[in-house]
């Protein structure tokens, strides 16, 4: 990239394309299948552009900092949502930006509060919980909890947890293109 902001919408669709076919972690979707997923989940619950938009993008850290998928297979965390929402917050508001930083200690917040929630957690999803440093203490609960996003944080993580159907056909990414540009002034 040069130093020139690049059209990010434009990198984004290329990425999907590029990469998105990939292994979601050993679950049953593909990369952007499931981005794809969580975000038609926000969009058919009304959610506000900002919010749509971080579930489409919530897990681009997988792709913006090339580290492969054995990581986590090996037992490192590779803290893709601090790289997506890092990268992410060049381009777009902070309404899009922090419920992505934030989609990993949502996970270990709902699992430390509802106890059912860690039940509904894929395989997948409990092997980097534990990688991620497992539910929340009653410490790190109340932190969280004083977000000012503590609810856009929460839905997106709903979102991205009933993200991973194999038998969805969701929109592909131009469905989401114009919410991306009017986002990102592009």
């Amino acid at each position: 990239m040069s130093a020139e902001k690049p059209d990010i919408v434009a990198f984004l669709e290329d990425l999907f394309a590029r990469r998105g076919a990939e292994d979601y972690l050993g679950e049953p979707v593909s990369m952007a299948s499931h981005m794809l997923q969580a975000a038609m989940f926000a969009e058919r619950e009304g959610a506000s552009p900002e919010l749509i938009a971080a579930a489409l993008l919530h897990d681009v850290g997988h792709f913006a900092n090339e580290i492969p998928p054995e990581v986590l297979a090996r037992g490192e965390d590779n803290h893709h949502e601090e790289a997506g929402a890092n990268f992410l917050a060049d381009y777009f508001p902070p309404a899009v930006v922090e419920p992505i930083r934030q989609h990993v200690a949502a996970k270990r917040y709902l699992c430390a509060v509802q106890p059912d929630y860690f039940a509904r957690l894929s395989p997948a999803s409990v092997h980097t919980l534990k990688l991620q440093g497992g539910p929340m203490s009653a410490d790190e609960v109340a932190e969280f909890e004083r977000k000012p996003q503590l609810d856009a944080c929460i839905r997106l993580r709903r979102w991205d947890e009933g993200g991973k159907d194999p038998a969805l056909a969701p929109p592909d990414f131009a469905h989401f293109r114009p919410l991306l540009e009017r986002l990102s002034g592009g």
